[in-house]
């Protein structure tokens, strides 16, 4: 529902923000990587990850994409809720975190207040083979493309096409044709080989 929230950053703890933004006060929870991450200046701009449930909204706030990605990511993992997935990012680094699920670290996932042998593996179970695919990258913020040929590479990996695949597909459009194509003429013509 929220993409990011942008305003003043009116108070700050290790668990939560308040962001003044066009005059409402957003209480936004937080990670301590997020928290580490914040400046102490004026503005501030979080991504942002709306909790609904019969008791209330909670939104939960990030400093840059990547780590909301990952978030999402852990919360999709059954047993894993948004207070565990915070605990998460709170514990280890989101790269971290992306590389010990990627290479099946088992000991150092359980380190982590909350999770046990089970959930751990639970999380290597379902998430290695979707993080591989995303690539080391994936947790690097939204990038600001300056070419058609990156934007459309961008969309089909969000679509959920590994980079690799994408980009061969990119290439092989260049090679047969124009250079000059619309993102979406590239993304079309990509999605008819992919």
């Amino acid at each position: 529902m929220y993409a990011y929230i942008d305003g003043k950053l009116v108070f700050k703890c290790p668990t939560y923000v308040v962001i003044d933004a066009g005059g409402v006060g957003y209480q936004i929870n937080i990670s301590l990587n997020t928290y580490g991450s914040l400046q102490e200046t004026e503005r501030c701009k979080l991504y942002t990850w709306l909790h609904v449930k019969e008791d209330g909204h909670t939104l939960y706030g990030f400093h840059d994409e990547g780590e909301r990605r990952l978030f999402l990511h852990l919360i999709s993992v059954s047993g894993i809720g948004p207070n565990t997935g915070r605990m998460i990012l709170s514990s280890i680094t989101p790269a971290e975190i992306q590389t010990a699920i990627v290479k099946g670290d088992v000991p150092l996932i359980q380190r982590i207040k909350g999770i046990g042998p089970k959930s751990a593996q639970r999380m290597i179970l379902e998430l290695q083979d979707k993080l591989k695919k995303e690539g080391p990258d994936s947790l690097i913020s939204m990038p600001s493309h300056s070419t058609a040929k990156e934007e459309a590479l961008s969309a089909l990996v969000m679509l959920g096409f590994s980079k690799s695949v994408a980009e061969k597909a990119l290439d092989s459009i260049f090679k047969s044709g124009p250079e000059d194509l619309s993102v979406e003429v590239l993304i079309k013509t990509a999605l008819k080989s992919l």
